[in-house]
């Protein structure tokens, strides 16, 4: 019959808990300084596009990006940019129909 020294397995599991939860932290802070690069290096492609009253401009559709045609295309029509507002969103006119829309620039 083995004798275990149960004081003597309880510190080695309290090190061994101690030890999972800086290699948790460290596992932790590695990620997100991982996500903060990704997320720089995405921002940095981003092509701001600055719209002016008067600018004719294509609306994308984007129901076709979940279901795309073939052949067709995601982009609509030819509209008249009518107002652009300090948010970045853009009110957008058709000459045909003189529908107006509000989307985001």
């Amino acid at each position: 019959m083995l004798n275990y020294d149960l004081a003597q397995a309880g510190e080695e599991r309290r090190l061994q808990l101690s030890e999972l939860k800086k290699i948790r932290a460290e596992g932790y802070e590695i990620a997100r300084s991982y996500k903060e690069r990704a997320k720089l290096f995405s921002d940095k492609h981003i092509l701001r596009k600055q719209f002016a009253p008067g600018m004719k401009v294509l609306l994308y559709d984007s129901k076709l990006h979940h279901f795309p045609g073939k052949l067709r295309s995601r982009w609509m029509g030819l509209y008249v940019v009518s107002h652009v507002f300090s948010c970045g969103a853009v009110k957008i006119q058709d000459p045909e129909s003189l529908a107006i829309f509000k989307v985001n620039g």
